[in-house]
């Protein structure tokens, strides 16, 4: 997610964070509830767990009036109490607990004494027995599809306006309001997702964002618990998950662990000031992620680009206080075990603490050590880029334990290079000399790569709608080392710039009842929507059957003559992709690529199905990409 400081919302007086910073501190200190208080749980987070998970240790968070003050003791057979502890608010208490082996799912009991009662408040926790599902995580071979939950389809009308939400209302003229797209929707297109040759499906966040304003996005949770309701359920979405898996596609959760929105229950009554960073006037983060590794960046500048908020709704949360860590860590478990999710997407990885970063893929990827983690690094720089993923070649402090990275530093190569006139470093050759430098990652295969996506102008766009263009860009992605992502809509040439993001996050045509046009229908695709829509089902396909692409190698040679060409090949097969920008048809020297192609001549044009013959002459067409598979 990325929001300039052009593009920010309703905007707040200035000082009103500094009323509320004293205001919070006055709670703590005083007490939000008097010991005389009416004694009772309101809630606990996590709402339950399960047993025979890795990790035995659980701190659980309950919230009641004057809770804080109560003793709490557990007697559940192979279930201890090891620690309690009251928040600095002492409508909180954090009680940990260990989980025995042999603990069998059912309710545990907790029974809190509080000051001048005489009866305990009895509270039943329930541990569930686990489903058994092992995460498939993400792999170069995979096809993710994004898609925007507010704008895909909308199944269910009937949850479009809710009165007890601050906005009530959806409204599809409206260009940051909720337009009624929902979890059903989406389960109404699974057919056409597997048309596309679809593996993974990454959704933009799905959590309660019970915000005033532009709660559509879902980058600003009020409930980390919790679905929300104009979407669907945390049942209806375990159901969508299970429809998935059932057809052999992946979930990718979008997760946020940099912020909250200023409406979440547990910042409107913070368990601790400490949870949130603080500056006396509102600071807005520089987002120059580089300070995080400049080797000369101030002190000053690496508070301000990590502590500051992100929007004056989206509060900065420490992950160094260590109930807050604790608290996003078993969230994170949570989601996992309950939907059964494959991958994470972290938004705004680089601002988040890096330490507690690590820590975090640390603990997912102890409970499950097939589950995969990447970050959106929105940066400039390979070596920056390079920075985040686990093991990477430069001299880092720490190990991120991340496995992959949103490919902006290819995007931006190829973006560009399909843009610009054929020169040292531009052009094909700035393609190139991108993926020259993968040598910083320990597995460059394990970045997600894309050309537009809910943040950025639509592709189609960029390339001043030109199809061939297009194509080329597109083929490059399903070709090249990593896992390729179209966003909704890319797929049928959905256009335009984003500014604001808003634009670049239009409706589905036919996902809504009454749209003039259902365009999830190939049928009802124009011409150049068409080939647009059968190329990327074509492309995407192939590499669904075709495997061997997750640990195929790489070779590529230096552009000439404004032509690029790279192999990728394993020990059975060969793909040659050759990019011809310029306006007239070329014959590229074949002799040149023998080390690739030694004695192959005859293979398959993945394009068009249709056997290629490259022995004598070989010809490619004019602002055209051949992709042709030969098996040895």
């Amino acid at each position: 997610m990325h929001i300039s400081a052009k593009k920010t919302s309703k905007d707040y007086p200035q000082r009103l964070y500094t009323f509320v910073l004293v205001t919070i501190f006055a709670f703590i200190t005083l007490g939000t509830y008097s010991k005389n208080s009416p004694s009772r749980i309101e809630r606990v987070d996590p709402s339950n767990w399960w047993v025979a998970m890795n990790t035995d240790t659980l701190e659980l968070l309950f919230k009641g009036p004057n809770i804080g003050n109560a003793r709490v003791e557990l007697d559940a057979g192979f279930t201890k109490i090891i620690k309690t502890e009251p928040a600095r608010n002492k409508c909180y208490q954090y009680v940990t607990i260990v989980i025995g082996k042999q603990q069998a799912a059912g309710s545990i009991d907790f029974r809190f004494f509080f000051p001048k009662t005489k009866k305990p408040v009895v509270y039943s926790y329930p541990l569930w027995k686990r489903s058994g599902y092992s995460p498939q995580g993400l792999h170069s071979a995979d096809n993710m599809y994004l898609l925007f939950p507010d704008r895909f389809a909308n199944g269910d009308p009937s949850n479009d306006a809710m009165d007890d939400l601050n906005e009530k209302t959806a409204d599809r003229k409206a260009l940051k309001g909720r337009h009624g797209g929902d979890i059903k929707g989406i389960m109404d297109h699974l057919d056409y997702l597997s048309s596309l040759g679809t593996t993974a499906l990454w959704i933009n966040p799905l959590l309660e964002n019970n915000q005033p304003f532009e709660s559509y996005h879902g980058y600003a949770a009020t409930d980390s618990y919790k679905v929300d309701p104009r979407l669907g359920s945390n049942t209806m979405l375990k159901n969508l998950v299970d429809s998935l898996h059932q057809r052999d596609i992946k979930m990718v959760w979008d997760v946020v662990y940099n912020h909250w929105g200023n409406e979440h229950y547990l910042f409107k009554d913070l368990p601790d000031s400490n949870w949130v960073h603080w500056f006396v006037d509102f600071t807005r983060t520089t987002y120059r992620t580089e300070v995080l590794m400049d080797p000369y960046s101030s002190k000053k500048d690496r508070e301000v680009f990590a502590n500051a908020w992100f929007d004056k709704h989206m509060p900065d949360l420490n992950q160094q206080d260590p109930h807050l860590a604790t608290y996003l860590i078993q969230n994170s478990i949570w989601w996992i075990e309950f939907l059964g999710i494959d991958a994470f997407r972290v938004d705004t990885y680089s601002y988040p603490d890096q330490i507690f970063m690590s820590k975090l893929n640390t603990a997912l990827m102890r409970e499950y050590p097939t589950f995969f983690i990447f970050g959106e690094t929105w940066v400039q720089g390979n070596t920056v880029q390079a920075w985040f993923p686990k093991n990477n070649k430069l001299n880092t402090a720490f190990n991120s334990n991340m496995q992959g990275v949103t490919d902006f530093i290819l995007y931006f190569a190829i973006t560009k290079g399909l843009n610009e006139n054929f020169g040292w470093e531009e052009g094909l050759r700035r393609i190139q000399m991108t993926l020259g430098s993968d040598i910083l990652y320990e597995d460059p295969t394990r970045n997600v790569t894309f050309l537009d996506n809910h943040d950025l102008s639509r592709f189609y766009s960029i390339v001043g709608e030109d199809l061939k263009k297009w194509k080329m860009g597109n083929a490059m992605i399903a070709t090249m080392r990593g896992i390729p992502c179209i966003y909704y809509g890319h797929e049928i040439l959905m256009k335009n710039f984003s500014d604001p993001d808003a634009k670049v996050r239009e409706d589905f045509p036919g996902g809504w009842p009454g749209d003039p046009i259902d365009k999830f229908k190939r049928e009802n695709l124009n011409q150049q929507e068409g080939e647009a829509f059968d190329f990327i089902q074509t492309l995407f396909l192939w590499r669904k059957n075709n495997g061997w692409i997750k640990d195929a190698a790489t070779t590529q040679f230096v552009p000439f003559d404004n032509v690029y060409v790279y192999f990728r090949h394993d020990a059975e097969n060969v793909l040659m992709c050759v990019y011809n920008m310029n306006d007239k048809d070329v014959q590229p020297d074949l002799s040149r690529f023998a080390e690739c192609l030694g004695t192959l001549t005859t293979g398959m044009d993945i394009c068009s199905g249709q056997r290629a013959t490259i022995a004598g002459s070989f010809q490619v067409g004019a602002k055209s990409c051949s992709l042709i598979h030969f098996r040895k």
